[in-house]
């Protein structure tokens, strides 16, 4: 088996694992050779989980396609802070339209690729939240009903981060925005608001849908390298918590994604023309405050005046999640 030598700035650190497994299986991100089509110099929040999502995301789309990749972007905190007038941190082609128009230019470049029969050059969409779940939600619905040669990518941060954490349709009930202050009988967002865009992406029955999380980078790079393998609609959520917009702190980012999805709030899936085809299943269930607290914008439902009945009401939405997707094996759970 081939190993690789061990440099002395990656002991104690996971890279160190790779070590152990043949080239082919290693983590794109343990690759010296990755192509880093994020590259340094761009202006992003210390902890930024968009930052390392995008990094991710596009670095395996980049692999899987031989390098072969246009990027399209929505407005939003991964174009303002990766593009300030006139530099780019981006190293591969890359086009920013509208803030809400992403999913139609991607259509039209992967219409151009076609008459222009480059079958080999692949097309990927990139958004927030608000540019996919709001803004762009038309268009990314025209986008699935063609079944459109595109992978489009959701970077979830739950609200409208870069205009000064505004509340989106991503939004979560309770949290508290900009828009949405913790007052009144019912604080933060409200419960019954927004809409779960996984669940409307797999019910256009296109080729493939998933959701993912910044903390788990296996299971993030396969389900890339697995839709850039496919051909038509294709739709990836990705959990990115934001320091800023949820008042964390900066070093928590990865920890609060793992959180978000050991609590069962956030379901890790993949879909198949409609059908689920998997499930992450939870390794080790946490209660929903363990993922609440870390964050000031859940600071209103704890402290002096604390509302465990809103506690309870989001642990219900966690436990509802658990038993739709099937999140715990029985026998783990006994």
């Amino acid at each position: 088996m081939a190993v690789q030598q061990i440099k002395f700035y990656q002991t104690g650190s996971f890279v160190v694992g790779n070590r152990l497994l043949s080239p082919e299986q290693r983590a794109v991100q343990a690759d010296p050779g990755r192509a880093n089509a994020l590259t340094c110099g761009h202006r992003a929040c210390q902890g930024c989980g968009e930052a390392l999502g995008a990094r991710y995301v596009v670095d395996t789309a980049l692999r899987a396609a031989s390098n072969k990749v246009i990027a399209v972007n929505a407005t939003g905190c991964l174009e303002v802070f990766s593009t300030p007038y006139p530099e780019t941190s981006w190293q591969l082609p890359w086009l920013h339209s509208l803030f809400g128009n992403a999913a139609a230019v991607a259509t039209g470049v992967a219409a151009a690729q076609r008459v222009k029969h480059r079958d080999d050059v692949r097309v990927l969409a990139q958004g927030g939240d608000g540019g996919t779940v709001d803004i762009g939600f038309a268009c990314l619905s025209g986008m699935f009903e063609r079944n459109d040669d595109v992978l489009y990518v959701c970077y979830d941060n739950e609200a409208y981060m870069n205009t000064g954490v505004q509340r989106s349709g991503a939004t979560p009930p309770a949290a508290r925005t900009a828009t949405t202050q913790a007052v009144g009988s019912d604080p933060g967002n409200l419960f019954g608001q927004g809409k779960n865009v996984p669940l409307i992406a797999l019910a256009h029955e296109i080729p493939y849908v998933a959701t993912a999380t910044v903390a788990e980078l296996r299971d993030l790079e396969a389900k890339v390298q697995y839709a850039m393998s496919l051909r038509g609609a294709r739709y990836l959520h990705v959990l990115v918590p934001c320091p800023l917009g949820w008042g964390s702190d900066s070093s928590e980012t990865i920890r609060l994604a793992r959180l978000a999805k050991e609590s069962g709030l956030f379901p890790v899936f993949e879909a198949e023309r409609g059908e689920i085809t998997g499930v992450s299943k939870i390794r080790r269930q946490v209660p929903v405050e363990e993922y609440l607290q870390p964050q000031r914008r859940y600071a209103h439902l704890f402290g002096p005046s604390p509302r465990p009945e809103v506690v309870a009401r989001l642990q219900a939405r966690a436990d509802r999640n658990i038993e739709r997707f099937g999140l715990i094996d029985d026998e783990v759970d006994n």
